[in-house]
């Protein structure tokens, strides 16, 4: 842990993705105190460009661009964080079982995540949404479906590399229970790996939550979400720009910095490359 402030400091761009990271979820978790309510209609200050009392202008109905980006903030980073946490769970549970039994579970698990994987992510994401109807509940199910697989694959990986070795056969050899050399050699070895997965497939949840969002499959209105709101602002793009460039800029932000992360993790959990950095 004492190399850690060392590491970012050498590693510039895993220090800026964490840097604007925390700044968003700063302004995320302040937003009931910065901004004022997000559905709150004014036709009479409708598209205001940003100024003192509308750091980021007003929209066509006169509501605080900058209240619905915070507030739609929290819902979207909500949802790409709970997104990821459920297919990690589920991904890294069917794929860790595939490699360390091989045989036909391992067949059946990987030909159920080949044929996922074959989908390109938002088309899945966007049928399976279609599928169970617009809502937000709806789009994150939809979401952790297509990035399941990820995990799944991943983590098979991880579990054949680590049950050859020698620690592992030792355990075998000595009648450890299968259950037992999962959760004590086989997960926690290959975990690095599958965490920098989990930090970049979070900004991969956030775009494919957003592109649902602007299909009206995702939050619905008066609903702040950073997708539905460049959905809804897209055809005021000349007249006022900043209705729609605002929640597109966040999306853009919040993506970069943790994939940014991500970057950062992969060096760390590699001595070489983090020694290097």
């Amino acid at each position: 842990m004492r190399d850690i402030g060392g590491f970012f400091r050498r590693n510039r761009l895993a220090a800026l993705g964490a840097a604007v990271l925390a700044l968003l979820l700063l302004g995320l978790l302040l937003a009931p105190v910065l901004a004022p309510s997000p559905i709150a209609v004014d036709v009479t200050q409708r598209l205001l460009p940003p100024g003192a009392g509308h750091l980021l202008g007003t929209d066509a109905l006169g509501r605080d661009v900058l209240s619905r980006v915070l507030h739609g903030g929290r819902a979207t980073l909500a949802i790409g964080v709970g997104v990821v946490a459920l297919a990690f769970a589920v991904g890294v549970a069917a794929g860790t079982i595939a490699g360390f039994l091989g045989g036909v579970t391992d067949m059946l698990i990987m030909r159920l995540a080949d044929a996922m994987l074959s989908f390109p992510g938002l088309v899945l994401a966007i049928a399976l949404a279609a599928a169970l109807g617009p809502g937000l509940g709806n789009a994150m199910l939809a979401v952790a479906v297509t990035l399941a697989p990820q995990f799944a694959r991943l983590a098979r990986g991880q579990a054949l590399s680590i049950a050859t070795r020698p620690y592992v056969e030792a355990a075998v050899a000595a009648g450890t229970p299968p259950l037992r050399i999962l959760t004590r050699h086989v997960l926690p070895n290959g975990i690095g790996a599958l965490l920098v997965q989990a930090s970049l497939a979070v900004g991969s949840a956030i775009l494919q939550t957003a592109g649902l969002g602007f299909l009206g499959l995702g939050a619905q209105p008066p609903l702040p979400e950073w997708g539905a709101d460049v959905a809804t602002n897209l055809a005021l793009v000349r007249e006022a720009p900043w209705v729609a460039l605002a929640p597109g800029a966040a999306i853009l932000l919040a993506a970069l910095s943790f994939n940014l992360l991500g970057d950062g993790l992969a060096d760390w959990f590699d001595p070489r490359r983090r020694m290097a950095a």
